[in-house]
Protein backbone atom coordinates (compact mmCIF):
# COMPACT_ATOMS: atom_id res chain seq x y z
CA UNK A 1 0.00 0.00 0.00
CA UNK A 2 1.53 3.81 -0.90
CA UNK A 3 1.90 5.87 2.26
CA UNK A 4 0.05 9.51 1.89
CA UNK A 5 2.78 11.44 0.87
CA UNK A 6 2.79 9.07 -2.54
CA UNK A 7 -0.78 8.23 -2.57
CA UNK A 8 -1.75 12.65 -3.04
CA UNK A 9 1.38 12.69 -5.42
CA UNK A 10 -0.22 10.44 -7.78
CA UNK A 11 -3.99 11.82 -7.19
CA UNK A 12 -2.13 15.24 -8.04
CA UNK A 13 -1.06 13.98 -11.07
CA UNK A 14 -4.12 12.30 -12.23
CA UNK A 15 -5.65 15.65 -11.51
CA UNK A 16 -3.84 17.78 -14.11
CA UNK A 17 -3.79 14.90 -16.63
CA UNK A 18 -8.01 15.10 -16.22
CA UNK A 19 -7.84 19.02 -16.37
CA UNK A 20 -6.44 18.91 -19.42
CA UNK A 21 -8.79 17.08 -20.98
CA UNK A 22 -11.82 18.45 -19.59
CA UNK A 23 -13.53 21.92 -20.75
CA UNK A 24 -15.20 23.70 -20.09
CA UNK A 25 -14.16 24.94 -16.69
CA UNK A 26 -17.44 23.84 -15.24
CA UNK A 27 -16.29 20.43 -16.35
CA UNK A 28 -13.02 20.70 -14.66
CA UNK A 29 -14.18 21.85 -11.34
CA UNK A 30 -16.50 18.96 -10.98
CA UNK A 31 -13.57 16.58 -11.78
CA UNK A 32 -11.56 18.77 -8.89
CA UNK A 33 -14.30 17.96 -6.43
CA UNK A 34 -14.63 14.53 -6.83
CA UNK A 35 -10.79 13.41 -7.04
CA UNK A 36 -9.87 15.59 -4.06
CA UNK A 37 -12.27 13.43 -2.11
CA UNK A 38 -10.88 9.91 -3.75
CA UNK A 39 -7.95 9.63 -1.25
CA UNK A 40 -10.06 10.01 1.51
CA UNK A 41 -12.85 7.24 0.17
CA UNK A 42 -10.05 4.90 -1.14
CA UNK A 43 -10.62 1.52 0.41
CA UNK A 44 -14.02 2.26 2.29
CA UNK A 45 -17.29 0.25 1.83
CA UNK A 46 -20.03 2.36 0.91
CA UNK A 47 -23.24 1.15 2.85
CA UNK A 48 -26.42 -0.25 1.61
CA UNK A 49 -29.31 2.17 2.88
CA UNK A 50 -32.09 -0.07 1.93
CA UNK A 51 -32.46 -3.77 1.27
CA UNK A 52 -32.08 -5.83 -2.13
CA UNK A 53 -34.14 -7.34 -4.30
CA UNK A 54 -34.57 -11.58 -4.48
CA UNK A 55 -32.86 -11.33 -7.59
CA UNK A 56 -29.97 -8.90 -6.79
CA UNK A 57 -29.93 -6.83 -9.92
CA UNK A 58 -31.30 -3.46 -8.17
CA UNK A 59 -31.59 -2.02 -4.54
CA UNK A 60 -34.48 -0.99 -3.20
CA UNK A 61 -35.76 2.57 -3.53
CA UNK A 62 -38.66 4.28 -1.69
CA UNK A 63 -41.60 5.49 -3.83
CA UNK A 64 -41.33 9.00 -2.78
CA UNK A 65 -38.01 9.29 -4.78
CA UNK A 66 -39.41 7.71 -7.80
CA UNK A 67 -40.24 9.77 -10.90
CA UNK A 68 -40.38 9.25 -14.62
CA UNK A 69 -36.88 9.99 -15.61
CA UNK A 70 -35.70 6.92 -13.73
CA UNK A 71 -36.04 3.60 -15.84
CA UNK A 72 -34.04 0.80 -13.38
CA UNK A 73 -35.65 0.49 -9.58
CA UNK A 74 -37.28 -1.67 -7.44
CA UNK A 75 -39.63 -0.24 -4.70
CA UNK A 76 -41.00 -2.31 -2.05
CA UNK A 77 -44.58 -1.50 -0.44
CA UNK A 78 -47.84 -3.23 0.69
CA UNK A 79 -51.56 -3.05 -1.47
CA UNK A 80 -53.21 -0.98 0.78
CA UNK A 81 -56.49 -0.83 -1.58
CA UNK A 82 -57.24 -2.83 -4.69
CA UNK A 83 -60.26 -2.55 -7.15
CA UNK A 84 -62.55 -4.97 -8.84
CA UNK A 85 -62.02 -5.38 -12.73
CA UNK A 86 -63.53 -2.71 -14.83
CA UNK A 87 -64.69 -3.30 -18.33
CA UNK A 88 -65.17 -0.15 -21.14
CA UNK A 89 -66.14 -0.58 -24.54
CA UNK A 90 -65.85 2.38 -27.20
CA UNK A 91 -65.37 3.18 -30.94
CA UNK A 92 -61.85 2.10 -30.21
CA UNK A 93 -62.13 -1.41 -28.87
CA UNK A 94 -63.22 -3.27 -25.84
CA UNK A 95 -60.77 -3.22 -22.96
CA UNK A 96 -60.39 -4.19 -18.97
CA UNK A 97 -58.44 -2.35 -15.70
CA UNK A 98 -57.75 -2.40 -12.33
CA UNK A 99 -55.39 -0.28 -10.12
CA UNK A 100 -54.30 -0.62 -6.34
CA UNK A 101 -52.53 1.45 -3.92
CA UNK A 102 -49.31 0.74 -2.64
CA UNK A 103 -47.42 2.23 0.76
CA UNK A 104 -44.23 2.46 2.53
CA UNK A 105 -42.24 4.30 5.04
CA UNK A 106 -41.67 7.15 2.42
CA UNK A 107 -45.04 7.41 0.93
CA UNK A 108 -47.83 6.48 -1.09
CA UNK A 109 -48.71 5.64 -5.04
CA UNK A 110 -51.14 4.88 -7.59
CA UNK A 111 -50.55 1.99 -9.44
CA UNK A 112 -52.78 0.59 -12.59
CA UNK A 113 -52.72 -2.26 -14.93
CA UNK A 114 -54.42 -2.66 -18.51
CA UNK A 115 -55.46 -6.06 -20.39
CA UNK A 116 -52.48 -8.36 -19.96
CA UNK A 117 -51.26 -6.76 -16.44
CA UNK A 118 -54.64 -7.65 -15.50
CA UNK A 119 -54.75 -11.35 -16.21
CA UNK A 120 -51.07 -11.29 -15.17
CA UNK A 121 -51.28 -9.66 -11.73
CA UNK A 122 -54.99 -9.03 -10.58
CA UNK A 123 -55.18 -12.48 -9.17
CA UNK A 124 -51.73 -12.41 -7.50
CA UNK A 125 -51.92 -8.83 -5.50
CA UNK A 126 -53.84 -9.36 -2.14
CA UNK A 127 -54.78 -6.25 0.33
CA UNK A 128 -52.41 -5.84 2.48
CA UNK A 129 -49.23 -7.81 1.81
CA UNK A 130 -45.94 -6.86 0.58
CA UNK A 131 -44.65 -6.85 -2.55
CA UNK A 132 -41.11 -5.94 -4.80
CA UNK A 133 -42.32 -3.99 -7.66
CA UNK A 134 -39.77 -3.10 -10.59
CA UNK A 135 -40.34 -1.91 -14.48
CA UNK A 136 -43.42 0.73 -14.18
CA UNK A 137 -44.02 3.47 -16.51
CA UNK A 138 -44.45 6.60 -14.04
CA UNK A 139 -46.23 10.11 -15.52
CA UNK A 140 -48.20 12.69 -13.81
CA UNK A 141 -51.06 11.93 -11.93
CA UNK A 142 -54.59 12.86 -12.79
CA UNK A 143 -55.73 14.34 -9.91
CA UNK A 144 -59.45 13.56 -10.88
CA UNK A 145 -59.41 10.08 -10.38
CA UNK A 146 -56.96 9.56 -7.80
CA UNK A 147 -56.61 11.02 -3.77
CA UNK A 148 -53.22 9.30 -3.45
CA UNK A 149 -50.70 11.96 -2.08
CA UNK A 150 -47.92 11.77 -4.97
CA UNK A 151 -47.55 13.40 -8.01
CA UNK A 152 -46.86 10.93 -9.79
CA UNK A 153 -49.10 7.41 -11.05
CA UNK A 154 -47.65 4.01 -11.99
CA UNK A 155 -48.99 1.98 -15.11
CA UNK A 156 -47.63 -1.59 -14.94
CA UNK A 157 -46.40 -2.88 -18.35
CA UNK A 158 -45.29 -5.78 -20.46
CA UNK A 159 -41.63 -5.57 -18.20
CA UNK A 160 -43.02 -4.91 -15.29
CA UNK A 161 -42.67 -7.60 -12.23
CA UNK A 162 -44.31 -7.88 -8.93
CA UNK A 163 -43.04 -10.24 -6.15
CA UNK A 164 -44.38 -11.20 -2.99
CA UNK A 165 -41.66 -10.16 0.14
CA UNK A 166 -42.03 -12.39 3.11
CA UNK A 167 -40.02 -9.95 5.09
CA UNK A 168 -42.56 -7.03 5.44
CA UNK A 169 -42.60 -6.46 9.28
CA UNK A 170 -41.40 -2.38 8.97
CA UNK A 171 -43.62 -2.09 5.95
CA UNK A 172 -46.53 0.29 7.27
CA UNK A 173 -49.88 -0.79 7.19
CA UNK A 174 -51.68 2.44 6.09
CA UNK A 175 -51.51 6.09 6.24
CA UNK A 176 -54.13 8.11 7.55
CA UNK A 177 -55.07 12.12 8.23
CA UNK A 178 -57.89 11.18 10.32
CA UNK A 179 -60.56 14.62 10.38
CA UNK A 180 -62.91 14.85 13.67
CA UNK A 181 -66.45 14.43 12.20
CA UNK A 182 -67.06 17.73 14.58
CA UNK A 183 -64.14 19.81 11.47
CA UNK A 184 -66.43 18.37 8.54
CA UNK A 185 -68.59 21.23 8.50
CA UNK A 186 -65.31 23.74 8.18
CA UNK A 187 -64.34 21.55 5.43
CA UNK A 188 -64.98 22.24 1.68
CA UNK A 189 -67.31 20.30 -0.61
CA UNK A 190 -65.81 16.91 -2.51
CA UNK A 191 -62.87 17.16 -0.18
CA UNK A 192 -61.10 14.15 -0.08
CA UNK A 193 -60.83 13.25 3.80
CA UNK A 194 -60.10 10.00 6.26
CA UNK A 195 -62.44 9.61 8.81
CA UNK A 196 -62.61 7.11 11.85
CA UNK A 197 -65.50 6.72 14.01
CA UNK A 198 -67.96 4.36 15.86
CA UNK A 199 -70.50 2.87 13.57
CA UNK A 200 -74.00 3.97 15.90
CA UNK A 201 -76.47 2.68 13.00
CA UNK A 202 -76.83 0.79 9.82
CA UNK A 203 -79.37 0.99 7.94
CA UNK A 204 -80.17 -1.85 5.64
CA UNK A 205 -79.14 -2.41 1.94
CA UNK A 206 -80.93 -1.09 -0.96
CA UNK A 207 -81.31 -0.65 -4.62
CA UNK A 208 -80.63 1.67 -7.19
CA UNK A 209 -81.09 1.76 -10.82
CA UNK A 210 -78.65 3.70 -12.69
CA UNK A 211 -78.92 6.07 -15.79
CA UNK A 212 -77.80 3.06 -17.84
CA UNK A 213 -79.58 0.77 -15.97
CA UNK A 214 -77.10 -0.93 -13.93
CA UNK A 215 -78.69 -2.14 -10.09
CA UNK A 216 -76.22 -1.07 -7.99
CA UNK A 217 -76.41 -1.64 -3.42
CA UNK A 218 -76.15 0.99 -1.40
CA UNK A 219 -76.32 1.51 2.80
CA UNK A 220 -75.74 3.92 4.98
CA UNK A 221 -74.71 4.39 8.49
CA UNK A 222 -74.50 6.94 11.09
CA UNK A 223 -70.58 7.54 12.31
CA UNK A 224 -69.80 9.28 15.59
CA UNK A 225 -66.57 10.47 17.01
CA UNK A 226 -65.16 11.92 20.52
CA UNK A 227 -66.56 15.22 19.23
CA UNK A 228 -70.31 13.72 19.56
CA UNK A 229 -71.16 14.67 15.88
CA UNK A 230 -72.62 12.21 13.60
CA UNK A 231 -72.45 12.12 9.85
CA UNK A 232 -74.10 9.92 7.43
CA UNK A 233 -72.11 7.51 5.26
CA UNK A 234 -72.87 5.87 1.75
CA UNK A 235 -71.52 2.59 1.09
CA UNK A 236 -71.60 1.34 -2.22
CA UNK A 237 -71.50 -1.95 -3.91
CA UNK A 238 -69.70 -4.97 -2.52
CA UNK A 239 -68.97 -3.03 0.15
CA UNK A 240 -72.51 -2.03 1.25
CA UNK A 241 -73.63 -5.56 0.37
CA UNK A 242 -71.38 -7.13 2.50
CA UNK A 243 -70.98 -4.69 5.62
CA UNK A 244 -71.37 -6.01 9.02
CA UNK A 245 -72.60 -2.92 11.39
CA UNK A 246 -73.67 -5.10 14.58
CA UNK A 247 -71.71 -4.56 17.79
CA UNK A 248 -71.43 -1.42 16.57
CA UNK A 249 -67.78 -1.67 15.56
CA UNK A 250 -64.86 0.96 14.55
CA UNK A 251 -65.12 2.24 10.88
CA UNK A 252 -61.99 3.66 9.33
CA UNK A 253 -62.35 5.53 6.08
CA UNK A 254 -59.58 6.45 3.85
CA UNK A 255 -60.19 8.86 1.24
CA UNK A 256 -63.70 9.57 1.39
CA UNK A 257 -65.57 12.21 -0.12
CA UNK A 258 -67.26 14.71 1.85
CA UNK A 259 -70.57 16.31 0.45
CA UNK A 260 -72.65 19.25 1.39
CA UNK A 261 -76.00 16.78 0.68
CA UNK A 262 -78.34 17.03 3.36
CA UNK A 263 -75.67 19.38 5.69
CA UNK A 264 -72.69 17.11 5.78
CA UNK A 265 -72.41 13.57 4.11
CA UNK A 266 -69.82 11.25 3.32
CA UNK A 267 -69.63 8.85 0.74
CA UNK A 268 -67.56 5.95 0.19
CA UNK A 269 -66.27 5.67 -3.52
CA UNK A 270 -64.79 2.28 -5.20
CA UNK A 271 -61.03 3.97 -4.41
CA UNK A 272 -61.69 4.79 -0.67
CA UNK A 273 -60.40 2.07 1.49
CA UNK A 274 -62.53 0.71 4.32
CA UNK A 275 -61.18 -0.79 7.70
CA UNK A 276 -63.52 -2.34 10.77
CA UNK A 277 -62.09 -2.55 14.08
CA UNK A 278 -58.36 -1.60 12.59
CA UNK A 279 -55.68 -2.07 14.82
CA UNK A 280 -54.43 1.47 15.47
CA UNK A 281 -54.05 3.84 18.35
CA UNK A 282 -57.10 5.86 17.13
CA UNK A 283 -59.56 2.92 17.21
CA UNK A 284 -58.66 1.71 20.85
CA UNK A 285 -59.11 4.88 21.71
CA UNK A 286 -62.44 5.33 20.47
CA UNK A 287 -63.67 2.11 21.36
CA UNK A 288 -62.82 2.89 24.86
CA UNK A 289 -64.79 6.29 24.54
CA UNK A 290 -67.97 5.14 23.37
CA UNK A 291 -67.93 1.81 25.83
CA UNK A 292 -67.43 4.58 29.03
CA UNK A 293 -69.68 7.43 27.80
CA UNK A 294 -70.10 8.07 24.10
CA UNK A 295 -72.92 4.86 24.03
CA UNK A 296 -74.94 7.39 25.99
CA UNK A 297 -75.33 10.06 23.20
CA UNK A 298 -77.43 10.68 21.01
CA UNK A 299 -75.29 12.98 19.16
CA UNK A 300 -75.62 16.14 17.12
CA UNK A 301 -76.38 14.79 13.20
CA UNK A 302 -74.05 16.86 10.96
CA UNK A 303 -77.05 15.32 8.27
CA UNK A 304 -80.10 15.79 7.29
CA UNK A 305 -82.92 13.49 8.29
CA UNK A 306 -83.79 12.29 4.64
CA UNK A 307 -85.09 9.19 3.52
CA UNK A 308 -83.77 6.19 5.54
CA UNK A 309 -80.75 7.91 7.13
CA UNK A 310 -79.91 10.28 9.47
CA UNK A 311 -83.07 9.88 11.93
CA UNK A 312 -82.16 6.62 13.31
CA UNK A 313 -81.16 8.28 16.86
CA UNK A 314 -84.85 10.16 16.52
CA UNK A 315 -85.59 7.50 19.53
CA UNK A 316 -89.68 7.90 20.27
CA UNK A 317 -92.40 5.53 22.25
CA UNK A 318 -95.57 5.30 19.89
CA UNK A 319 -97.20 7.42 22.31
CA UNK A 320 -94.59 9.90 21.56
CA UNK A 321 -95.28 9.47 17.69
CA UNK A 322 -99.09 10.76 18.52
CA UNK A 323 -99.09 13.40 21.34
CA UNK A 324 -96.36 14.74 19.10
CA UNK A 325 -97.90 14.89 16.28
CA UNK A 326 -95.35 13.71 13.99
CA UNK A 327 -96.00 13.33 10.57
CA UNK A 328 -98.49 16.28 10.55
CA UNK A 329 -96.39 18.69 8.98
CA UNK A 330 -95.38 19.81 5.55
CA UNK A 331 -92.71 16.92 5.33
CA UNK A 332 -92.57 13.71 6.48
CA UNK A 333 -91.41 13.15 9.64
CA UNK A 334 -89.27 9.57 10.54
CA UNK A 335 -88.71 8.22 14.28
CA UNK A 336 -87.36 5.04 15.77
CA UNK A 337 -88.68 2.63 17.79
CA UNK A 338 -88.56 -0.59 19.79
CA UNK A 339 -91.82 -2.34 19.17
CA UNK A 340 -93.25 -5.79 19.22
CA UNK A 341 -95.36 -7.67 16.54
CA UNK A 342 -98.63 -8.48 17.84
CA UNK A 343 -100.35 -9.10 14.29
CA UNK A 344 -99.49 -10.24 10.56
CA UNK A 345 -102.21 -9.16 7.85
CA UNK A 346 -100.76 -12.67 5.49
CA UNK A 347 -103.50 -11.32 3.29
CA UNK A 348 -102.88 -9.82 0.20
CA UNK A 349 -99.29 -9.90 0.85
CA UNK A 350 -97.85 -11.06 -1.78
CA UNK A 351 -97.79 -10.06 -5.28
CA UNK A 352 -96.39 -10.82 -9.06
CA UNK A 353 -94.05 -8.27 -9.97
CA UNK A 354 -92.26 -7.63 -13.28
CA UNK A 355 -89.09 -9.77 -13.40
CA UNK A 356 -86.77 -6.70 -14.88
CA UNK A 357 -84.48 -5.53 -12.16
CA UNK A 358 -85.15 -2.12 -12.28
CA UNK A 359 -89.46 -2.40 -12.36
CA UNK A 360 -91.34 -3.88 -9.58
CA UNK A 361 -94.77 -2.75 -10.47
CA UNK A 362 -97.64 -5.71 -10.45
CA UNK A 363 -97.59 -7.92 -14.00
CA UNK A 364 -101.33 -8.93 -15.62
CA UNK A 365 -101.54 -12.79 -16.12
CA UNK A 366 -102.79 -13.17 -19.42
CA UNK A 367 -103.67 -16.91 -19.07
CA UNK A 368 -101.19 -18.10 -21.92
CA UNK A 369 -98.32 -18.48 -20.02
CA UNK A 370 -97.33 -15.17 -20.22
CA UNK A 371 -97.05 -11.91 -18.12
CA UNK A 372 -97.91 -8.40 -18.81
CA UNK A 373 -96.27 -5.22 -17.24
CA UNK A 374 -98.28 -2.08 -18.51
CA UNK A 375 -94.62 0.02 -17.27
CA UNK A 376 -92.21 -1.94 -19.33
CA UNK A 377 -94.84 -2.71 -22.08
CA UNK A 378 -93.59 -5.87 -22.37
CA UNK A 379 -94.83 -9.58 -21.72
CA UNK A 380 -93.08 -12.07 -19.69
CA UNK A 381 -92.79 -15.41 -19.21
CA UNK A 382 -92.34 -15.16 -15.78
CA UNK A 383 -92.69 -12.76 -12.52
CA UNK A 384 -91.27 -12.08 -9.24
CA UNK A 385 -92.77 -12.43 -6.10
CA UNK A 386 -93.04 -9.09 -3.87
CA UNK A 387 -93.81 -8.27 -0.03
CA UNK A 388 -96.37 -6.24 1.40
CA UNK A 389 -96.75 -6.72 4.81
CA UNK A 390 -99.62 -4.91 7.19
CA UNK A 391 -98.39 -5.33 10.40
CA UNK A 392 -99.58 -4.15 13.97
CA UNK A 393 -96.60 -3.19 16.22
CA UNK A 394 -97.17 -2.23 20.23
CA UNK A 395 -94.76 -1.05 22.91
CA UNK A 396 -95.66 -0.29 26.62
CA UNK A 397 -97.41 2.74 25.48
CA UNK A 398 -99.66 2.27 22.69
CA UNK A 399 -100.10 0.23 19.04
CA UNK A 400 -99.79 1.04 15.62
CA UNK A 401 -100.05 0.21 12.11
CA UNK A 402 -97.00 -0.14 9.85
CA UNK A 403 -96.37 -1.01 6.37
CA UNK A 404 -93.55 -3.09 5.58
CA UNK A 405 -91.57 -3.26 2.08
CA UNK A 406 -89.77 -6.21 0.65
CA UNK A 407 -86.59 -5.82 2.94
CA UNK A 408 -88.43 -5.15 5.96
CA UNK A 409 -90.83 -7.39 5.35
CA UNK A 410 -88.43 -10.08 4.66
CA UNK A 411 -86.71 -9.15 8.31
CA UNK A 412 -89.66 -9.51 9.87
CA UNK A 413 -90.64 -13.29 8.63
CA UNK A 414 -87.36 -14.48 8.28
CA UNK A 415 -87.61 -15.57 4.89
CA UNK A 416 -87.32 -14.36 1.18
CA UNK A 417 -90.51 -13.11 -0.81
CA UNK A 418 -89.69 -15.93 -3.65
CA UNK A 419 -89.88 -18.89 -0.82
CA UNK A 420 -92.69 -17.62 0.69
CA UNK A 421 -94.55 -17.03 -2.68
CA UNK A 422 -93.83 -21.25 -3.62
CA UNK A 423 -94.81 -22.22 -0.30
CA UNK A 424 -98.24 -20.26 -0.24
CA UNK A 425 -98.64 -22.09 -3.77
CA UNK A 426 -97.43 -25.56 -2.44
CA UNK A 427 -98.30 -25.67 1.07
CA UNK A 428 -100.28 -23.15 2.62
CA UNK A 429 -100.15 -25.14 6.36
CA UNK A 430 -96.60 -23.96 6.60
CA UNK A 431 -96.88 -20.90 4.89
CA UNK A 432 -98.98 -19.76 7.91
CA UNK A 433 -96.80 -21.28 10.80
CA UNK A 434 -94.27 -18.94 9.38
CA UNK A 435 -96.35 -15.85 9.94
CA UNK A 436 -97.38 -17.34 13.52
CA UNK A 437 -93.93 -17.75 14.79
CA UNK A 438 -93.02 -14.07 13.33
CA UNK A 439 -95.49 -13.11 15.82
CA UNK A 440 -94.31 -11.21 19.45
CA UNK A 441 -91.37 -10.83 18.28
CA UNK A 442 -89.17 -7.77 18.97
CA UNK A 443 -87.27 -5.40 16.81
CA UNK A 444 -85.76 -2.13 16.27
CA UNK A 445 -88.46 -0.33 13.71
CA UNK A 446 -87.12 2.70 12.09
CA UNK A 447 -89.64 4.54 10.33
CA UNK A 448 -91.43 7.19 7.97
CA UNK A 449 -95.07 8.78 8.85
CA UNK A 450 -96.87 11.11 7.31
CA UNK A 451 -100.63 12.24 7.41
CA UNK A 452 -101.94 11.50 3.80
CA UNK A 453 -105.26 12.38 2.58
CA UNK A 454 -107.43 10.00 0.18
CA UNK A 455 -111.09 10.38 -0.40
CA UNK A 456 -111.10 13.51 1.43
CA UNK A 457 -110.61 11.31 4.95
CA UNK A 458 -106.91 12.17 6.52
CA UNK A 459 -104.94 9.90 8.09
CA UNK A 460 -101.56 9.10 9.51
CA UNK A 461 -99.46 6.55 7.13
CA UNK A 462 -96.61 4.54 8.71
CA UNK A 463 -93.80 3.26 6.40
CA UNK A 464 -90.88 1.08 7.85
CA UNK A 465 -88.22 1.85 6.26
CA UNK A 466 -85.27 -0.36 7.97
CA UNK A 467 -85.79 -3.36 10.47
CA UNK A 468 -83.00 -4.18 12.93
CA UNK A 469 -82.52 -6.64 15.52
CA UNK A 470 -82.53 -5.10 19.19
CA UNK A 471 -79.13 -4.76 20.51
CA UNK A 472 -79.85 -5.30 24.38
CA UNK A 473 -76.78 -4.07 25.82
CA UNK A 474 -76.86 -0.67 24.03
CA UNK A 475 -81.05 -0.40 24.86
CA UNK A 476 -79.99 -0.70 28.11
CA UNK A 477 -77.54 1.67 28.63
CA UNK A 478 -80.06 4.23 26.62
CA UNK A 479 -82.65 3.14 29.73
CA UNK A 480 -80.12 3.79 32.46
CA UNK A 481 -78.79 6.79 30.90
CA UNK A 482 -82.59 8.16 30.75
CA UNK A 483 -83.35 6.75 34.39
CA UNK A 484 -80.34 8.74 35.75
CA UNK A 485 -81.46 11.54 33.76
CA UNK A 486 -85.09 11.77 35.10
CA UNK A 487 -84.07 11.15 38.67
CA UNK A 488 -81.46 14.60 37.96
CA UNK A 489 -84.61 16.19 37.56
Amino acid sequence: MPDNTSLATWRDKISVSCLRLCSPWKNRQSWLCRLKGFGRDFGKKTPSAMPSTPGGSSKVVPIASLNPYQSKWTIRARVTNKTSIRTWSNSRGDGKLFSMEILDESGEIRVTGFNQEVDKFFGLVEVGKVYYISKGSLKIANKQYTSVKNDYEMSLNGESTIIPCDDAVDVPVIQCDFVSIGDLENREKDAIIDVIGVCKSVDEVTRLTTKSNKEVSKRTINLIDMSGKLVTVTLWGEEAEKFDGSGQPILAIKAAKLSDFGGRSISASFSSTLMINPDIPEAYQLRGWYDKEGHALDGQSLTEVRGSSGGLLNWKTLSDVKTEHLGHGDKADYYTCIATIVYLRKENCLYQACPSQDCNKKVVDQHNGMFRCEKCDKEFPNFKYRLILSANVADYADNQWVTCFQESAEAILGQNAAYLGQLKDSNETAFDEIFQQANFNTFVFHSRVKLETYNDESRIKATVMAVMPVDHKEYSLRLITNIRKLAAQ
